[in-house]
């Protein structure tokens, strides 16, 4: 009997891609071998101009409970040189999912643990249900979530960060709603009704419109407002307002009709 696929990727009619975790008879955790697939299925979503929004779902009762028990034996016994190739590797993960150049949406219910957070951390949207539970956990193996700190640090801010990184406390969808690690919070069944609503949203908007704009807010967020950075964003809007999709949207919008990238 094979053995199913790990990860599973779609793509709607729309554009709407879903990549998602399939492994929920460990809830979900990740080894060496779905890290690379997750990648894989990033990278190619990235090149795909067919897609205008991802996904991130997983089957089964958990969303991610961090990392696969089986794989975190293996190392155990790794070198330092062989645990930080492994380590970049996870690292890569991260970027490639927080950079993506098309808006993002995590589906998220039951379990989120240790790297799982990371994953609902380097989406652009997260959408909860009221019975998930949150937790940064490696302390409690003595280790550290370091590569998922830059994300988690920018969804939740450094102080909290420092209580849930050190405590491992676990946290309710609630309170991490409260906190900004997930936007939403629903019954389970309202999960794809609620998401659903932010999709049809993203779909009315020029695409690389889209695009631009997430990449805006990761540029500029953690900047000084200088002089360099307003002629920055100046420069920004000036070159966006003359480029193909900004001069049919205007032109849409004074002619009162719908632009060419709103589908019926």
């Amino acid at each position: 009997m094979t053995e199913p696929q790990a990860i599973t990727t779609e793509i709607d009619e729309r554009g709407v891609a879903t990549v998602t975790l399939n492994r929920p008879h460990i809830h979900n955790a990740f080894d060496d071998i779905v890290i690379a697939e997750l990648i894989a299925a990033f990278e190619y979503i990235e090149n795909n101009d067919a897609v205008r929004v991802m996904i991130l779902a997983a089957n089964g009762r958990s969303f991610c409970a961090g990392a696969d028990l089986n794989w975190m034996k293996k190392m155990a016994s790794y070198s330092l040189d062989e645990n930080k190739q492994d380590a970049t590797q996870l690292a890569k993960l991260f970027s490639a999912l927080h950079n993506l150049n098309k808006p993002t949406i995590a589906r998220v219910q039951g379990a989120v643990y240790g790297g799982g957070v990371g994953l609902v951390a380097c989406c652009d949207m997260a959408v909860g249900s009221k019975l998930s539970k949150f937790c940064l956990s490696e302390v409690k193996l003595g280790l550290v979530p370091a590569t998922i700190s830059p994300y988690v640090i920018r969804a939740i801010g450094s102080r909290l960060a420092k209580r849930y990184f050190m405590t491992a406390e676990v946290m309710s969808s609630r309170r991490a709603r409260r906190i900004g690690l997930i936007s939403e919070v629903v019954s389970e069944e309202e999960l794809d009704s609620n998401i659903e609503t932010i999709v049809n949203a993203l779909l009315k908007n020029g695409p690389s419109s889209v695009a631009i704009a997430k990449h805006l807010v990761n540029n500029i967020s953690h900047r000084p407002i200088d002089e360099h950075l307003i002629d920055e964003t100046g420069d920004l809007i000036a070159s966006v307002r003359v480029s193909a999709e900004g001069q049919e949207g205007l032109t849409a919008f004074l002619e009162k009709r719908a632009p060419n990238w709103k589908k019926t």
